[in-house]
């Protein structure tokens, strides 16, 4: 009884002390600013409210709209990995095509590969596409399967599927599309879930490649706005710069909250059971 106790204790205070950093940046978001960085505590005695009216309003347009922007590219970036990696990988699993093994090796290269050694080239064309300043060069990739790792953990998953279903729905005269959208489809929700959320978070996080493509200001997503936010005036305003993030810190929190059972299901899970 007493060991139980003691191990609730040391789990409960390396719980605050992983935690520390946002809920100092939470109790720093409602201080004033000569108090920021005087006191490393997390109790705030008087709250300062007006650091979130003053950080929604303190650039150029309203933080909404950055946070509207942010929604854009996350909602297709996620319908975009969902439909093409699960097709891709379908056809990894399933199918049986000439250069197969070469390709799937080509889409695990894609893994290795750093982002900084193409995104000079890639900046090259849509920049000769004339589409900078655009969400396109941020979207389009997404429906062109170019993430290979949710590419290979749909085929993981797929390759745990009995082969009985699909061969039980051509018996019935069904087809590759019928078979990928009306059978397998809707089993592999685990991997949906996991891949949505991963994608959710990386995109919403995503800074180096929403700095390259997206220059103008109405443009903007939540991330440059927030570096853009101690630039914007003279004086370097924390706390509402504080307020605005833990703003943007509310969508990754609900859905990691909400998809985190199909996270821990498409992880674990072969797709066999």
């Amino acid at each position: 009884m007493i060991s139980a106790i003691i191990k609730q204790i040391v789990v409960l205070l390396l719980a605050i002390l992983m935690l520390y950093p946002i809920l100092w940046m939470i109790a720093s978001s409602l201080r004033p600013q000569n108090e920021i960085f005087t006191n490393m505590g997390l109790l705030v005695t008087k709250p300062v409210w007006e650091n979130y009216v003053a950080g929604w309003n303190a650039l150029s347009y309203p933080f909404g709209r950055y946070i509207l922007n942010s929604l854009i590219i996350v909602v297709f970036a996620i319908i975009g990995n969902i439909l093409t990696c699960s097709m891709a990988a379908y056809a990894f699993a399933r199918l049986h095509f000439r250069f197969r093994g070469v390709l799937f090796g080509f889409m695990l290269l894609m893994l290795m590969i750093p982002i900084h050694v193409i995104v000079i080239p890639q900046y090259i064309m849509w920049n000769s596409l004339h589409l900078i300043n655009t969400f396109v060069p941020l979207i389009v990739p997404k429906f062109l399967a170019m993430d290979g790792f949710f590419t290979f953990l749909f085929y993981q998953f797929l390759r745990g599927l009995p082969r009985d279903l699909d061969e039980a729905a051509n018996i019935d005269g069904a087809g590759h599309i019928r078979i990928f959208f009306q059978i397998l489809l809707p089993l592999m929700k685990p991997a949906i879930g996991t891949c949505a959320v991963f994608t959710f978070i990386w995109t919403w996080n995503d800074f180096f490649s929403q700095l390259l493509y997206l220059t103008k200001p109405d443009m903007y997503t939540v991330p440059i706005a927030l570096r853009t936010f101690i630039d914007s005036q003279s004086q370097s305003s924390y706390g509402p710069m504080f307020a605005m993030s833990v703003i943007s810190l509310i969508p990754l929190f609900l859905v990691f909250t909400f998809g985190q059972k199909y996270l821990v299901q498409g992880i674990a899970t072969t797709g066999g059971k």
